[in-house]
């Protein structure tokens, strides 16, 4: 049997399309154990119900069981999908919110930016955790984390945790490639990539189909499209010469020249507050769902070949397959410290990952990421040294912060936030 945890099986979306895609496979049919966790009862039984009508209509025989407590559903796991959002939406509201009334504009908020560093903050503790119970329960088993700010999280886990088999996973590579694929008229597979850098913001590298350079003919593709200039990753990618895998909304946050100023809100089309309305959504869509299970008509199933099945299915049966994984870096990009976590392509065979070195980035994108890393370390280093102080520090550094308000508003609101989230902060950071 292959035993697959789910913490945080009350996320609706990655829970279904993950069991979709195992109980899809063939070889795996009859060998799946899927042990599903979450702190909600309500939406753990609705997780339940759900994975065992996968299971029966794809014929996979799953053996599906539901826990409340973590270490249980844990215990023997050769797999672990973390996809918890530690205080969910109510704690997302308070990340726009307060900002907001600073006059801090934010449009996804979940990886930099000051959201990101008070998600980091609370979800931090909660991964290093799961970690230490893995470290006991599971040490052989791979950690395959969905759960945001992917950059943090897994550098946490091997940094503070006994456990060091962690990779965090993400579509956005994956869809920046199928993106720039169709542009110039080509699909994905005809395609050579290479992309690396931070979680968010990585850079395709290399762009070829059949040893010719593609981005002379993206550069053709963008002049002759003004509604393709209206685009941050564009203008990126315009001033710094290689495409970003992260959308416009999450780039725009990243960065000092965007979110201030009216005119390039309208100029870019930035959707401020974005992900409050994607929030709003997943909640409709999470009743939508229930509803479906309280119908004995079939599911509505779709392969969307998750990271994390196809990371699974390429241990389990030997097929190898690329994909990209966040990982501690160790040399891997060598502009970039060795101990923070980096995005690169990694082989998955049934040895295992093996994450691939991509050397040095042009200055220019190194330059970028050192911005994203100032951010992401001293968040990482507020959680393990229990430090407050660079909790402040991670949030003056911040891109878009610092570029809106003074060092004395930028404290005020981190003290605001600090006492509204309350008990989902460190307790030693809390006042």
């Amino acid at each position: 049997m292959v035993k697959i945890a789910f913490i945080g099986a009350g996320s609706v979306e990655f829970t279904r399309n993950v069991v979709t895609d195992l109980c899809g496979f063939p070889e795996l049919h009859g060998r799946l154990e899927l042990a599903l966790h979450d702190i909600d009862a309500e939406r753990l039984g609705h997780a339940g119900t759900m994975a065992e009508r996968i299971s029966g209509q794809t014929g996979a025989g799953a053996t599906v069981s539901s826990h409340l407590d973590r270490l249980a559903a844990l215990d023997g796991a050769d797999y672990v999908v973390n996809e918890i959002q530690v205080g969910g939406y109510a704690a997302t509201r308070t990340d726009f919110d307060i900002p907001a009334r600073y006059g801090v504009r934010q449009t996804i908020g979940d990886t930099l930016g000051i959201g990101g560093v008070f998600r980091g903050l609370r979800t931090i503790p909660v991964l290093m955790g799961i970690g230490e119970d893995m470290a006991r329960a599971c040490p052989g088993a791979y950690l395959l984390n969905y759960s945001n700010p992917m950059a943090m999280l897994p550098w946490a886990v091997y940094a503070g945790t006994p456990f060091d088999r962690v990779l965090g996973l993400c579509h956005s590579v994956r869809d920046t490639h199928g993106f720039l694929s169709g542009l110039v008229g080509l699909a994905p597979s005809e395609v050579d990539f290479t992309t690396a850098g931070f979680n968010h913001q990585a850079f395709v590298l290399r762009f070829e189909h059949e040893g010719r350079d593609l981005y002379p003919r993206l550069r053709e593709v963008i002049a002759n499209d003004p509604e393709l200039q209206r685009r941050v990753r564009v203008e990126v990618f315009r001033r710094f010469g290689f495409f970003p895998t992260e959308s416009s909304e999450h780039s725009a946050e990243y960065l000092p020249w965007f979110m201030r100023y009216d005119d390039q809100v309208e100029q870019f089309r930035i959707f401020v507050g974005d992900y409050l309305h994607r929030s709003e959504e997943n909640i409709d869509e999470y009743e939508r769902t229930r509803r479906e299970l309280e119908s004995d008509a079939p599911l509505d199933l779709e392969s969307t070949s998750e990271l994390a099945s196809e990371f699974i299915h390429a241990h389990q049966t030997g097929q190898a397959r690329e994909i990209y994984v966040n990982v501690r870096n160790d040399g891997k990009i060598t502009s970039l410290p060795d101990d923070c976590c980096v995005e690169v392509p990694c082989l998955v065979d049934a040895d295992g990952p093996h994450p691939r070195t991509v050397g040095a980035l042009p200055p220019q994108l190194a330059a970028l990421n050192r911005t994203f890393l100032n951010v992401v370390e001293l968040t990482v280093r507020a959680v393990l040294e229990g430090s407050r102080e660079h909790a402040y520090q991670a949030a003056l550094m911040d891109p878009n912060t610092g570029a809106t308000l003074t060092t004395r508003e930028i404290v005020a609101m981190c003290d605001d936030l600090f006492e509204a989230h309350g008990e989902l902060m460190p307790e030693a950071l809390r006042a």
